[in-house]
């Protein structure tokens, strides 16, 4: 069985190819994702809204990152009104519990008992969030189960806390029962992560999808949990088109999320108009952010993402036997032997074609968006987990500028932050770097139209 087919066997198996449990985002949507540093600074969002851009060019939405490095639901709790609830979302996507699970807590019996009481705190907050939403009617509410903490990786003997990964699964699956109960949405990343885990584990014992330091997604694992998020969406099996000609009758058999027009030719040269209703997704090969070492597209070895989302099939029957060039507005972008594509080929693998080029325009303007987004994260993170324990949050004056500076000679997270505070506490800052991300939402949208390519099959001399 090839690999491509083994993943998604396994994951069907897995998944059992489970009812849609989160409804899809529609036009005009404004969605929040509420958590911790997975979220802060994590792809997964990003990846998901770039799918949407991509896949439906008309729709346009609008997606805010909120999460906050070492947040608990209690911190979360706190952050609603003055930052998430500004942001005006009619969609939030609100995930918790690896930080409320414990850390070093877990090595003594002591330990043990903060933990049960900050947990017991965990949940009462999470009960005062659950009536915030409550009161939101207009307000689509999905809870996460998020990424797993990885206690059985052999790539490194530190951060091991025992306990830690049992408490987390508890409160995964006691959000999403919440979510079932309220009549919410759920997306499960939390059950299907483990078992990528447990099923790489067995060939490589030093798998794993949090490689860093058993808690974070590296940019293979933020892919896993965008193809998670959308699956559970029941986006699955929208193909970008699907395109079957038959050469020797000039008749389109199959024209799907596409408009085929203008066949002329013969059967071994045949020439037609492409317009396709979306376009392929960019998978990117950069290791992106501060700490990581995979890509993106590493983690399509990991689920069947191309095969359920990213289909851009053309398939040209009746031509006659032989080896054929494929070109795009006058590009050559490959050569197939006749058989080859008479069963199809995806032009959504193959990064050179005019509609792949414009895709990758949008991948990058939104990665710039992104890294700015990041920036006003990091200000978040000084003023809520820092700042507003001294009394001076969002004060951004003198006094609170010294605090940071003397916090900063003892810790390492403060000191990471230091600098984008000096900055970002000027409103001035934070209003230009707004702009500069609706500037890069404005131009995605502008320029995430599909274009009418001409492909011509041309059979070698």
């Amino acid at each position: 069985m090839k690999k491509s087919g083994f993943i998604l066997l396994f994951l069907c198996s897995f998944l059992g190819l489970k009812a849609q449990t989160s409804a899809p985002f529609k036009a005009g949507d404004r969605v929040v994702f509420v958590g911790n540093s997975i979220t802060h600074g994590g792809h997964y969002h990003s990846y998901i809204w770039l799918y949407y851009i991509t896949h439906f060019p008309n729709m346009r939405l609008t997606f805010f990152n909120e999460g906050v490095g070492g947040d608990v639901v209690q911190q979360m709790y706190y952050r609603m009104d003055g930052d998430v609830l500004p942001k005006k979302p009619n969609v939030i996507a609100l995930t918790w519990g690896m930080n409320d699970s414990g850390y070093f807590d877990w090595y003594n019996e002591k330990g043990k008992q903060n933990i049960a009481r900050n947990l017991d705190t965990s949940y009462k907050y999470f009960g005062l969030i659950e009536q915030q939403l409550k009161a939101m009617p207009n307000v689509r509410k999905v809870f996460i189960g998020g990424s797993p903490y990885d206690f059985t990786s052999k790539f490194t003997k530190n951060n091991l806390f025992p306990g830690k990964a049992e408490a987390l699964g508890k409160l995964v699956d006691f959000q999403l029962n919440e979510a079932k109960k309220q009549g919410w949405g759920y997306v499960d990343l939390y059950h299907p992560m483990l078992a990528i885990n447990k099923r790489e584990q067995a060939k490589d014992s030093i798998f794993s999808l949090t490689p860093n330091d058993r808690i974070h997604p590296d940019n293979d694992g933020h892919m896993v949990m965008a193809y998670l998020f959308l699956k559970d969406q029941g986006l699955a099996n929208h193909p970008v088109a699907d395109i079957s000609i038959n050469a020797s009758q000039k008749r389109v058999v199959k024209e799907a999320n596409c408009k085929i027009t203008n066949v002329t030719g013969s059967t071994d040269h045949l020439t037609f108009s492409y317009l396709a209703n979306s376009l392929p997704y960019p998978v990117d090969t950069v290791s992106r952010a501060w700490g990581n070492h995979k890509t993106q597209a590493q983690g399509l070895k990991f689920v069947p993402f191309t095969q359920e989302f990213n289909q851009e099939m053309l398939a040209v029957g009746g031509l006659k036997n032989g080896n054929y060039n494929v070109l795009i507005d006058n590009e050559k972008i490959g050569t197939w032997p006749s058989a080859q594509l008479e069963k199809g080929i995806n032009l959504a693998e193959i990064s050179t074609t005019p509609q792949y080029q414009q895709a990758i325009q949008i991948r990058e303007l939104n990665e710039e968006r992104w890294d700015i987004e990041r920036r006003l994260r990091d200000y978040m993170y000084i003023e809520y987990d820092f700042l507003r324990g001294k009394k001076m949050l969002f004060k951004d004056n003198n006094e609170a500028m010294d605090s940071v500076r003397k916090a900063s000679v003892k810790d390492a997270f403060i000191r990471g932050n230091m600098d984008n505070y000096t900055r970002a506490r000027y409103a001035s800052v934070r209003d230009a770097w707004q702009k500069e991300m609706d500037v890069l939402i404005n131009e995605m949208y502008a320029i995430n139209k599909p274009k009418t390519h001409q492909i011509s099959i041309v059979k070698e001399k």
